[in-house]
């Protein structure tokens, strides 16, 4: 299965952000794509989870070849797609264990039973160092930073997306959480799951390797390449690619 992104031109508010950006995601990659503040990186996260603020003025964006165009957020989600958000929300009255639950039976045709989905929960918080306690604590309330990104890959491994796009997941992370958070997203990588990972710095692709790395500036894909792109960029910064609108 592939996700494509095909010469896709996006606006906010009337301002043209994204300029005609092309992408192609397998079932089974990793890419990753680097930016400076302002190159659209955000822009194109939310316009391929459908959010009604992007306004998509041309191109397509197709889900094994089928546009997604008209899907609302929910239908995408079913289909699919996951995204990780750069500031995860805080939702006070429903826990953690009852949210991932509800969002797991959304997507199955018979409910997942208790006893499978306790073993199952307790597998990945395991793999992300999470506490048990966690579980049925209020989503995102009271957690730190490293704790709600924690969350968010937890979240992806219990939904098993056919295509997961992770926002500046790195953000805000010291080094001990962004080992344990790449560490979760390297577990994951399996042939029916493909990866975005959105971000500023190379520091995360140093635990993550990614196929394919692209550079984004002024809301298009100016280079692509290997990982070693990533270190190029980490020496030079972007000047020699000209700077994305602050």
């Amino acid at each position: 299965m592939e996700l494509e992104i095909r010469d896709l031109h996006v606006s906010v508010e009337q301002k043209e952000i994204l300029k005609g950006l092309s992408l192609k995601i397998r079932q089974g990659q990793l890419h990753a794509i680097m930016g400076p503040n302002g190159s659209g990186k955000s822009t194109l996260s939310n316009a391929i989870m459908g959010n009604p603020k992007y306004k998509v003025e041309s191109g397509d964006i197709l889900l094994d070849g089928r546009s997604i165009l008209e899907m609302p957020v929910e239908e995408r989600a079913k289909a699919g797609l996951f995204l990780s958000f750069q500031y995860p929300c805080e939702v006070s009255g429903v826990t953690l264990s009852n949210f991932l639950r509800t969002a797991l039976n959304e997507r199955r045709e018979e409910p997942i039973s208790s006893a499978e989905f306790s073993s199952e929960l307790e597998k990945q918080m395991k793999l992300l160092k999470m506490k048990k306690e966690f579980a049925y604590r209020y989503l995102n309330e009271g957690f730190s930073g490293g704790e709600k990104k924690r969350c968010e890959i937890l979240q992806m491994a219990m939904l098993k997306p056919k295509f997961a796009i992770l926002d500046e997941t790195d953000s805000g992370l010291d080094i001990d959480a962004l080992r344990v958070v790449a560490n979760g997203i390297e577990g994951l990588k399996n042939p029916f799951l493909g990866v975005l990972i959105i971000t500023h710095y190379q520091r995360i692709l140093k635990y993550v390797e990614p196929d394919f790395v692209h550079v984004m500036v002024d809301g298009k894909i100016v280079r692509s390449g290997t990982s070693a792109l990533a270190k190029e960029l980490e020496k030079h910064g972007y000047e020699k690619m000209g700077k994305g609108r602050e």
